[in-house]
């Protein structure tokens, strides 16, 4: 069973689903308007997608960016179909930090990340899914402490591999990359303990070129 890996103490406590960032409908509505393509390389999340130029990053102008700022696992379900209409090539999944901060019980992560695949599978079935690891968080920030739970982080990502192995689907181990000695996210490549610096999102994209996951199969 894929939940006797999560955390034992996973949230208890009452969290909104229908919860969604104040300009999820205005960039969805955007997203829609956009050109979609079977050559497309979807990149799908929340903030930390969001805030730099993947086209950039890894000098590919196929990318499309699908992150927006505080969604989360519900949200992504929400406007998956958007995400892959076009029936992309690729789509890199990494969601679930701000679920994570809303108390949306672990089990509830893991069987929404199950959803998106069932749904990618069904509807866009040349389409190959790649899901990232969480990355961890640094509570000695003191700024996003809602955020800073690293043991949902761990029992989220080890649930994932098995559900990775399970479907058939790749996995993109990002957690390994950006921890320090102490299960923290190293202080160098944050600025509040969640988000990123240049530095982070430059580890990052090297990570996927080196594994050749953007690569055509």
């Amino acid at each position: 069973m894929l939940t006797d890996t999560l955390s034992a103490n996973a949230q208890k406590l009452a969290y909104d689903s229908t919860s969604r960032p104040d300009l999820y409908k205005s960039q969805v509505d955007q997203f829609l308007s956009f050109k979609h393509s079977t050559n497309d390389i979807v990149f799908m999340g929340n903030s930390l997608t969001h805030w730099t130029n993947w086209n950039e990053q890894l000098r590919m102008d196929n990318i499309k960016n699908r992150g927006i700022p505080g969604d989360i696992t519900f949200g992504v379900l929400e406007r998956l179909d958007e995400a892959i209409m076009g029936h992309p090539q690729k789509i890199f999944i990494l969601i679930g930090i701000n679920d994570i901060a809303k108390n949306i019980p672990d089990e509830v992560i893991l069987n929404n990340y199950q959803r998106m695949i069932s749904i990618i599978k069904r509807k866009s079935p040349t389409t190959k899914i790649y899901f990232q690891t969480l990355l961890p968080t640094n509570d000695t920030f003191k700024k996003l402490t809602n955020h800073y739970k690293n043991d949902h982080v761990i029992a989220i990502n080890a649930a994932l591999k098995l559900l990775a192995n399970k479907e058939k689907i790749t996995l993109i181990d990002l957690y390994s990359a950006f921890v320090d000695q102490e299960g923290k996210l190293k202080a160098n490549l944050s600025y509040d303990g969640v988000h990123l610096t240049g530095e982070g999102y430059a580890i990052w994209a090297s990570i996927l070129i080196k594994g050749k996951y953007l690569t055509k199969n």
